[in-house]
């Protein structure tokens, strides 16, 4: 694969970057090793500090940072300040609160035996991260594990590398050791390579579900523990009784935040029947009002191009597909730069579960709309996917909404507000979504060994 800065706005390559070659491979490994056995060692304290200070230069140089997501992967440059808030949030998050995460647990018993469950690193962690939050995803998994002592390994997408480069250099910056974090420019025959070597301990993943399928059973095979969150087509529920006018604006942002290329991102809209009609009136209208295709590098752009041509391309021909098979496609009039990787935005209806499209995932500004009976109905339809990674809920009345969205088969739901993520908030999905957590106490332990230690009095009969 070829590690390229290729600008989605204007088409054009700015600058590449050679794939790591094996030498390289091998000195990162040794590397991270190195690290990891110095810096488990250092007291959480001290590693509470480089995450502060990580979060404190996200802060400061998040104009510089900003600039590089959008030229790299097209974000426009509001939301790509958005993200590196969170990553700051982040960082800031486990400097307040890892050491009493990972404090030891008593275990309480009464014939003598004094345990306790202590949270110990593992050593190295490969993260494979993706394209679409260049910075969030990857300090999901760099903050908890430097809090923990693990050294990481970064394999990112092959289209931001020079976002790759500056996380590498975030963290020297703030303090960590050598080692401690680093980005390969690596091949795919290299991803199998550093799962099977022993200093790697664990895999995260973020990407698709060809991927996540690919790095876990070449984990699993090497009886590696590993993480993955992959693709969703979250539900967007709106009953009967949403405040419609709330619900259709919150539906426009969050169906083509980021040009909808989020794996969070509301993608069925699913409407109870009395309310159909007028929710999708003020879907379009509201899309018509908000959506400004531009240059992501203007603030007033509220539509930003596709990460690449391809992926434009790609989602073309899945509409296309999805047309073909009996969908009507509705074009919403919004007008697109000649150049750039956009696409047009547009609703997707009367997709049966006969059509393919029925149970894929689109990536970009498509909304797939479905009209419910009723609650029941709606709840159905939701829980007919095969992802599971988060979804909403809309009513004014509060309870029905926590009752419905227990019902909803997902790892997170909402209600009343597009899923979203936040530092203080757990992240994961279930079944083709993914498996494990982060963010918060859960995903700090995601790798960690839960060492029980067990003192028995010696004159103790048990």
């Amino acid at each position: 694969m070829a590690y390229a800065t290729t600008n989605p706005y204007t088409g054009e390559q700015l600058k590449t970057f050679p794939e790591a070659s094996d030498q390289e491979v091998s000195k990162a490994l040794a590397s991270a090793d190195n690290a990891f056995n110095a810096w488990h060692e250092t007291p959480i304290a001290e590693r509470s500090k480089v995450l502060k200070k990580a979060c404190d230069l996200l802060r400061e140089r998040a104009q510089h940072y900003a600039e590089l997501i959008t030229l790299e992967m097209g974000k426009r440059i509001s939301e790509a300040k958005a993200e590196l808030a969170i990553c700051a949030d982040i960082f800031e998050y486990y400097a307040e609160h890892a050491q009493q995460q990972l404090s030891s647990q008593e275990v309480l018993r009464e014939d003598g035996i004094k345990a306790k469950v202590v949270n110990e690193p593992i050593g190295t962690v490969l993260a494979v991260e993706p394209w679409n939050f260049p910075f969030y995803q990857v300090a999901r998994i760099a903050a908890p594990q430097i809090a923990i002592g693990n050294s990481v390994i970064l394999k990112h997408a092959s289209i931001v590398p020079q976002c790759a480069g500056a996380f590498e250099q975030l963290l020297l910056d703030a303090g960590l050791p050598l080692g401690g974090f680093q980005n390969l420019y690596a091949s795919k025959a290299q991803i199998h390579t550093l799962i099977n070597d022993p200093r790697v301990q664990g895999v995260a993943l973020t990407g698709s579900e060809a991927a996540g399928a690919k790095v876990a059973a070449q984990a699993g095979e090497a009886l590696k523990k590993s993480t993955l969150e992959l693709g969703g087509s979250d539900a967007f529920i709106v009953l009967e009784d949403a405040d419609l006018e709330r619900a259709a604006e919150l539906a426009v942002s969050g169906r083509n935040s980021n040009a909808g290329q989020v794996c969070t991102a509301s993608k069925r809209f699913i409407v109870v029947d009395s309310v159909y009609d007028p929710f999708l009136a003020l879907y379009k209208q509201k899309a018509a009002q908000q959506l400004k295709a531009g240059d992501p590098m203007d603030e007033a752009t509220t539509l930003s191009p596709l990460s690449s041509q391809e992926a434009a391309d790609n989602l073309y021909q899945q509409i296309e597909a999805a047309q073909q098979q009996g969908a009507k496609v509705e074009d919403l009039g919004i007008e697109v730069p000649s150049q750039g990787a956009f696409v047009k935005p547009v609703v997707i209806s009367n997709v049966t579960s006969e059509n393919p499209a029925y149970y894929q995932e689109f990536f970009g500004p498509a909304a797939m709309f479905f009209r419910a009976r009723n609650e029941d109905d709606a709840v159905r339809i939701a829980n007919d996917s095969p992802y599971g990674l988060g979804g909403s809920v809309y009513t004014e009345d509060i309870e029905r909404g926590s009752a419905v969205a227990a019902k909803v088969s997902s790892g997170m739901v909402f209600v009343n507000h597009p899923t979203q993520s936040r530092a203080d908030l757990p992240f994961g999905g279930i079944r083709r979504s993914g498996y494990g957590r982060e963010l918060t106490g859960l995903g700090l332990k995601e790798f960690v060994n839960q060492k029980l230690i067990a003192v028995v009095d010696s004159g103790a009969s048990v």
